[in-house]
């Protein structure tokens, strides 16, 4: 049985997500390491709400079918792993996230934006990081420990990594993570 999902992302998915049950199982593991950062961080309020909704929203339309993708980003001529951002943020736009940082965040999560403040560079990070991605684990629980001290420096070796990833697929770098390389790295 699936849980309740809330009409917003304020404490969950929001009732129009389109995920399966893996995907949201990844969903809750981004949450969960953003909620570990916030805490020792000890964000306030505002910015942990941020975090946390940026996490719920991201992968919310990840799954949905190519036509309700189209629907909400009509001009992201995509495939479904750059499509599904765009798509997630306009929806949450719809459904009343005002917050240009979560929207922000959510749009760009899975190619890294410059124009980033700390809350779409703490989801980038963590949707890489999170704990039941199958490969370098370890590595990638280090960087995860690491990453509440030394945002920028894990920020960048998950970038680059990202990019390394990409490229042995034969996917050159896009040009929005090459930017947001150079905005972390200088």
């Amino acid at each position: 049985m699936t849980p309740e999902r809330a009409p917003t992302a304020q404490g969950g998915l929001p009732s129009w997500a389109v995920v399966t049950p893996q995907r949201e199982a990844h969903v809750a593991r981004v949450v969960a390491l953003l909620e570990r950062w916030a805490d020792a961080l000890r964000l306030d309020a505002a910015e942990r709400s941020r975090w946390l909704r940026a996490g719920w929203l991201h992968d919310a339309m990840r799954d949905a079918p190519a036509e309700e993708l189209a629907r909400w980003a009509p001009d992201a001529n995509e495939r479904r792993a750059f499509r599904h951002g765009p798509a997630a943020a306009a929806r949450a736009a719809a459904d009343g996230e005002s917050d240009a940082d979560v929207l922000s965040a959510v749009r760009w999560h899975t190619v890294g934006w410059a124009g980033w403040g700390d809350t779409g560079k703490a989801l980038y990070a963590a949707d890489f990081l999170e704990p039941g991605r199958g490969f370098d684990r370890e590595e990638r629980a280090v960087l995860a420990d690491r990453f509440p001290a030394e945002r920028e420096a894990v920020l960048a070796e998950v970038i680059r990594r990202r990019i390394v990833f990409h490229e042995r697929k034969g996917r050159p770098p896009r040009p929005e993570t090459l930017a947001f390389l150079e905005a972390v790295a200088g």
